[in-house]
């Protein structure tokens, strides 16, 4: 039981240093009413200044912008995922779904390019992304429907596509993503701070990338679809629109040297190293030797459970050591349970952990949710595993039938710690004595 107060100690250190109110101060400033953002400084003297953003972290990042901007702020508006807004008073904030997008999400995006198109050239915009912005911020292009592009967005989710490919196909189905948004205010200066979410900490693939160039194109989009077996069961809307653009008939994304990157500062000021180095910090005053998987995780989750324990197990050591983790895994669905990849990572290091009492995992998203349930993760041990069995719980089912949330509730090994206002991947975190 200690190692699993332990490694959840170590996982809210991780939270905490993502935070945007310990990352925002960082890189914004206000002294009398000259902005200083990063290493630029402009005066807001003649300057009106707009707030726009979208993500998991949108609310908690716009509470901040207030604290620091207060009055200099003329207007803005938040999308951020149901159940995560805060009291704002100058921005406006907006609740819409997530993974899937729904009618607030189109509704949001409407009313931010509303809000963009009063701007002025020289007015200053900063936009706030964090992760689930490709969710929340959504739009419908000419010819697809909402229902139709939540059936597209559920197969990719469900495919094992990778994050890079799912916003890739993402991008050429949105006239936001890709630096689009760009379009709907050339005039002004603009200034994105992202906390990031995805392997690599790419650009284009935080949030689909609203404000950056995008090297991709249809050709890539239609790739993805391809290699995932996916065109037969997408909507015939969708697979005419990637087709036109294929055949140049739409505007692609914003690329690489395009004028309008030039009116644009891109500023990663959080990302999953950052709670890495946290909690490394926390393990080591809990008196752990750590080791840090430098890697992140990708791939499929049953892959990556398997190389973690493959590490806790051949680690030898007189001291208490921590294993960390990060990054993103997918899972391929295919039963019909209730679960998330980190409460299905979980489950197949349980399935792996008989008789070996000395090794605590804990897996778990940053954002305090997995997947659609309220668990941000899981925990994994002996004791866990002796329970289940004592219950007559089968773990193999409930890998098969992707339904690791009412495994884990059964024997009490759930990790809930509700919406964290901020996300930067996964974590998973390994104890050995």
């Amino acid at each position: 039981m200690q190692k699993r107060i332990h490694s959840e100690a170590i996982y809210r250190s991780a939270v905490a240093a993502v935070q945007p109110t310990a990352l925002l101060p960082q890189h914004l400033q206000l002294k009398k009413n000259i902005l200083q953002i990063g290493n630029q400084s402009i005066s807001l003297a003649t300057t009106n200044l707009y707030v726009i953003g979208a993500g998991k972290a949108a609310a908690a990042m716009a509470q901040t912008v207030e604290s620091i901007l207060g009055d200099q702020i003329k207007a803005g508006i938040v999308t951020t995922k149901y159940e995560h807004a805060l009291p704002l008073e100058k921005i406006n904030c907006i609740e819409a779904a997530h993974p899937l997008p729904d009618e607030k999400s189109v509704d949001a995006v409407e009313q931010t390019i509303n809000l963009l198109q009063q701007t002025k050239a020289d007015d200053v915009i900063i936009c706030l992304i964090s992760g689930g912005a490709s969710s929340l911020w959504a739009d419908t292009p000419a010819g697809i429907s909402l229902k139709e592009l939540q059936q597209t967005f559920d197969l990719l989710l469900k495919s094992g596509a990778s994050i890079d490919e799912m916003n890739c196909v993402r991008r050429h189905l949105s006239q936001i993503k890709g630096g689009q948004l760009l379009r709907h205010a050339p005039q002004a200066h603009w200034f994105t701070l992202i906390i990031s979410d995805v392997p690599g900490d790419q650009l284009q693939d935080i949030a689909s990338g609203p404000t950056c160039a995008d090297a991709t194109t249809f050709a890539d989009a239609m790739h993805i679809i391809n290699n995932y077996q996916l065109q037969q069961q997408l909507p015939t809307s969708v697979l005419h629109y990637l087709q036109k653009g294929l055949k140049g008939k739409l505007a692609d994304t914003i690329k690489p040297g395009d004028k309008l990157t030039g009116q644009v500062t891109n500023t990663i000021i959080g990302s999953n190293k950052t709670a890495i180095t946290a909690a490394k910090q926390k393990a080591e005053e809990l008196g752990y030797t750590v080791i840090v998987q430098e890697e992140l995780l990708t791939g499929e989750t049953a892959d990556a459970a398997t190389a973690i324990m493959q590490k806790a197990t051949q680690y030898h050591s007189k001291k208490p050591a921590c294993f960390l983790f990060g990054g993103e895994t997918t899972v391929t669905v295919t039963g019909n349970g209730k679960g998330g990849r980190n409460q299905h990572l979980a489950l197949c290091a349980l399935q792996q952990l008989n008789n070996k009492p000395n090794i605590s995992l804990l897996a778990a998203g940053t954002d305090g949710t997995d997947g659609p349930t309220d668990a941000a993760g899981a925990f994994a041990d002996d004791a866990l595993r002796e329970d289940a069995d004592d219950q007559q719980l089968s773990i193999k089912d409930a890998i098969n039938d992707n339904d690791a949330y009412p495994f884990f509730e059964k024997v009490n090994g759930l990790l809930k710690t509700g919406a964290t206002q901020t996300n930067v991947m996964d974590i998973v975190i390994v104890l050995t004595e």
